[in-house]
């Protein structure tokens, strides 16, 4: 059997949406493949989506961004966490890569992590990395030239993005420098069939009614203007996380039984942030988007032109977003016309082609 190493952030959930895909199209090139999954999320997350033989092996690989929910990056707390990570680096390094030639894969797959690059590096196994992103561009940002640790944080990420063999820079990504080999893949997202008749079942919708999918990734949003949900005409809500029991017209995703990409395939509209995995397959199915930005996140400004050139989205302020002032965005997303037919879903294909050289 052959094995491959996949080393996953887990800053939300939009690398593992992206490792996904690829595992499942490189499996259907060689048979008898497993994953182990290297990462801090759940399980539940792969339960419905990998159709290869895979193990857990829970550990943080990465930092990412510490978030005060899906919204607001904490700066301090990120520096924070970074410190911890690296505090040991060499060792930690030392002590992953040990890990890998136990296990003895054939390739090392990190989206994004530098330290499962420098550990796959380090255990002399190929390695290659894939993103939309890189966490040294996230950072860069914040750096502040008059605390020394976060050059030299930095530093140690570049370096280790740098030990990889090969870096496949996911449609739509950054301009990302950090590796010395670079090679362009298509969009990666698998949507899943529509289910509206179903759906709307569930939900006790009347025809006319729109519904609404919010839905922030896998950092938890733990407040909305329910009053404002409650009083917007024609609407139906499935929110992704806890509702009051007062509510009549917001539904937890949990009640409903299906997987969020199903859910999200079926609804009329989706209210977000401007999320890899989200706008990807948003754009795929022509469902529309209200999408509220951050402005301090790296791969925003490419997520959301994506979505502007091939999609049909509508900006909400974050001060409109609390207040429930949404109707005019909803409205002006559903009315606004298709654009232009979206790239093909080939990266998942393209990394496949590549990976399958190893395995």
């Amino acid at each position: 059997m052959s094995l491959i190493w996949c080393s996953i952030s887990g800053h939300g959930y939009g690398h593992a949406a992206q490792v996904v895909p690829v595992l499942n199209a490189l499996a259907r090139r060689v048979p008898h493949l497993k994953a182990i999954l290297r990462t801090s999320l759940p399980a539940t997350f792969f339960d419905t989506r990998l159709t290869l033989p895979w193990e857990l092996r829970p550990a943080q690989q990465d930092i990412g961004c510490i978030q005060n929910g899906p919204l607001t990056i904490d700066v301090p707390g990120t520096w924070e966490a970074h410190r911890a990570l690296h505090a040991g680096w060499d060792q930690k390094v030392a002590t992953e890569a040990a890990l890998i030639r136990g296990a003895r894969p054939a390739v090392v797959l990190s989206d994004i992590s530098h330290l499962g690059i420098a550990a796959g590096a380090a255990a002399g196994i190929p390695t290659i990395g894939l993103s939309s992103l890189s966490w040294d561009l996230v950072l860069e940002p914040f750096v502040d030239p008059a605390i020394p640790d976060h050059t030299v944080i930095l530093r140690q990420i570049r370096d280790a993005y740098g030990k990889a063999d090969r870096f496949l820079r996911v449609t739509p990504g950054l301009a990302i420098t950090a590796f010395r080999a670079m090679d362009d893949i298509g969009p990666i997202a698998e949507p899943s069939t529509p289910e509206r008749a179903r759906l709307r079942r569930s939900l006790g919708a009347d025809d006319a009614d729109r519904i609404i999918l919010v839905g922030f990734g896998g950092i938890p949003l733990d407040t909305l203007p329910f009053e404002h949900m409650e009083a917007m005409p024609a609407s139906r809500f499935i929110f992704d996380g806890p509702v009051p029991n007062w509510v009549s017209r917001v539904v937890p995703l949990s009640a409903l039984g299906l997987p969020f990409k199903r859910v999200l395939a079926s609804v009329d509209l989706i209210l977000t942030k401007p999320g890899y995995g989200t706008i990807v397959e948003s754009v795929a199915l022509d469902i529309p988007v209200v999408y509220v930005r951050r402005y301090n996140f790296a791969d925003e400004q490419s997520l959301v032109d994506y979505l502007h050139r091939y999609g049909r989205g509508v900006e909400l302020s974050r001060d409109d977003f609390y207040r429930g002032a949404w109707e005019s965005a909803v409205q002006l997303a559903l009315e606004r016309p298709p654009s232009a037919s979206p790239p093909p879903l080939s990266g998942q294909e393209d990394a496949a082609q590549v990976l399958a050289r190893y395995v």
